[in-house]
């Protein structure tokens, strides 16, 4: 067992070996381990050295009831936290805040020279990402506004804070620029939480949109610092007055023509939204419960009139100090008209009656083609009979009885012709 020990400690000696050797001034992160060579102590046993502990904090904060610990290779009251090795370096398996301070070694050697080294310690320990915690909304111009709260926890030593504008270090000047900073310290891990509140007034005119971001600089040198994420804040103008309380508008009127809201097909309706509100309100149109895709205007013109356009409309003023009215609805419709000189039982509009009338003058043409059509055959059938029978063809026996007839006929009708023209000779 005590040489699995020995092989260990060796290793982890080897391991360590380049952060002692040669070094004054070191630091170790809180936690690990570190090792302090003795120069001068001989590489083997039995070794005449002594390790001292001068801590930097005073007695009453690390729990050390002397100024001054002594650590020898035969053990003493700091076994559970340093260990002297086989080599007489000193091991501190994980450094604390309490281990801070200088660390001296007087060795003797064989030959009898004495050789002392000494050591200044210091631990720390790398806080969490700081953050910008109940950030600001927005910022009003000319008056003071908190852009929020930077907070970083876990650090050691405990490091600073600061805020930058655009990228660009921001300094408090007491003026338009102020910081409130708290440090707190953790009563059983010594670890620090920082706090950093900024209060800003944005100059009338500024940039309207700045960006403000926080980092958290560390306690000790060669230390990269840590940075927040970057917030954006709109600036809005400020009021010279409070904002009067919002008055509600006056009733709104919707006037319609015509009033019935009844037009016949193909006509014009008229509707204006009345708000008498200086300055004028915004109009806005709703149809049948839902908004109409049109630019605000107080009158709404419905031309040409058709079944789409049929439905119940109201309108909306908006006023920025007054609010919102919407208008009681009204309903347009479209009326079915009779034409003048129908019959009782017959009902159309404007195309109806059109085609009634067409209807009527092409019967009267056809009737007026039906007479002509008539006469002119009975003028052809009477110049027919009058052609000599000598060139006609001989006709069968059964029809003449008929020619009889006809012949009776022609006879008549020339006897009146000829008494006509008799009465107009000389």
């Amino acid at each position: 067992m005590a040489t699995g020990a020995t092989v260990g400690a060796w290793a982890l000696v080897l391991s360590l070996w380049g952060a002692a050797v040669g070094s004054r001034n070191l630091t170790a992160q809180i936690g690990k381990p570190l090792v302090l060579n003795c120069k001068g102590a001989p590489k083997k046993p039995p070794q005449q050295l002594e390790w001292k502990l001068a801590p930097l904090l005073c007695p009453q904060n690390t729990g050390r009831t002397e100024a001054w610990k002594v650590l020898s290779p035969q053990g003493g009251p700091w076994d559970s936290v340093a260990r002297v090795l086989p080599n007489g370096s000193l091991l501190l398996p994980a450094i604390g805040i309490q281990d801070e301070g200088t660390f001296r070694c007087r060795a003797m050697s064989q030959n009898g020279k004495e050789t002392k080294s000494s050591y200044q310690v210091r631990v720390y320990q790398i806080p969490g990402k700081p953050e910008i915690v109940d950030p600001a909304s927005k910022l009003t111009a000319g008056v003071p506004n908190k852009v929020g709260t930077c907070v970083s926890e876990g650090g050691y030593p405990a490091g600073t804070l600061s805020w930058h504008l655009d990228g660009k270090p921001l300094i408090p000047d007491g003026k338009g620029v102020s910081v409130k900073e708290e440090t707190r310290r953790h009563p059983e891990t010594g670890l620090f939480t920082l706090q950093s509140e900024l209060m800003v007034t944005p100059a009338l005119g500024g940039a309207p949109h700045p960006t403000f971001s926080c980092s958290f600089s560390p306690g000790l040198p060669r230390r990269r610092a840590l940075h927040t994420a970057p917030i954006q804040l709109s600036v809005w103008a400020s009021c010279p007055f409070p904002a009067p309380e919002p008055v509600p508008l006056e009733e709104v009127q919707l006037v319609v023509k015509p009033e019935s809201g009844a037009v016949a097909l193909g006509g014009t309706v008229t509707l204006t939204c009345e708000a008498p509100t200086q300055p004028p309100p915004q109009i806005h149109w709703i149809k049948d419960g839902t908004p109409l895709p049109l630019p605000p205007s107080a009158v709404l013109l419905l031309s040409e009139v058709g079944p789409q356009d049929e439905g119940t409309y109201s309108c909306v003023a908006t006023h920025r100090s007054h609010g919102s009215q919407e208008s009681q609805a009204v309903s347009i419709s479209i009326i079915e008209t009779v034409e003048e000189g129908s019959t009782a039982g017959s009902v159309g509009g404007p195309g109806l009656g059109t085609l009634a009338l067409a209807l009527g003058i092409l019967g009267g043409l056809g009737i007026v083609a039906l007479l002509i059509g008539i006469i002119m055959w009975r003028r052809w059938r009477h110049r027919e009979k009058r052609i000599s029978p000598i060139f006609l063809p001989r006709k069968a026996p059964e029809n003449q009885e008929e020619e009889e007839e006809e012949r009776a006929e022609l006879n008549q009708s020339e006897e009146p012709e000829a008494a006509e023209s008799n009465a107009g000779g000389p």
